[in-house]
């Protein structure tokens, strides 16, 4: 997957979208065939504090999309799932273990100036901000992981099970500054 520097217009594009600023974004990891934000990659830290979700879904298309898959209790049945397929519950672990590297990669030198607890915090915990490893806390982060280039297996079941990747109405052309 390929990144791309992130534009003012960008800014504030993502800002319609979210109904808030993002003050840590580090790259726009996906676009949508309109050309718009659809996942963003975040800067660990946000005001010298750890941040651990580096990966963030802002197309409304597929924040509505992945929030009705959560309303039909599907974390309930993944959650099963990964309790009952060592297979799978390996990869999900793999997969949080490759957003700690990735994470401590993107913050490099700085992560020494941080105090021990902040150091700490970014080293152990998974997508997100997961403390335990097995349990899958939000769908739209593992989502984002995945569409990022990340192997997230639980990403990748969601992906799956949305039905396209662009909204077909060009809605997201209202939130266009």
């Amino acid at each position: 997957m390929g990144c791309s520097l992130v534009t003012k217009s960008d800014l504030e594009i993502i800002y319609n979208q979210l109904n808030r600023k993002v003050e840590n974004i580090f790259s726009i990891t996906l676009r949508c065939k309109y050309g718009y934000p659809q996942v963003i990659q975040c800067f660990p830290l946000r005001d010298n504090k750890p941040f651990p979700t580096l990966y963030w879904v802002t197309c409304p298309y597929l924040v509505e999309e992945v929030s009705e898959l959560e309303s039909i209790s599907l974390i309930k049945e993944l959650q099963k799932k990964v309790s009952e397929d060592q297979e799978l519950r390996e990869q999900l672990y793999q997969a949080h273990l490759e957003e700690i590297r990735k994470r401590l990669a993107i913050i490099g030198d700085r992560l020494d100036q941080l105090p021990e607890n902040a150091r700490e915090k970014l080293k152990k915990v998974g997508i997100g901000g997961t403390c335990d490893f097995d349990k899958i806390k939000c769908l739209h982060m593992h989502l984002a992981s995945f569409l990022s280039g990340e192997p997230n297996p639980i990403g990748k079941i969601v992906k799956n099970l949305v039905p396209q990747k662009n909204c077909s109405d060009e809605r997201c052309k209202s939130y266009v500054c």
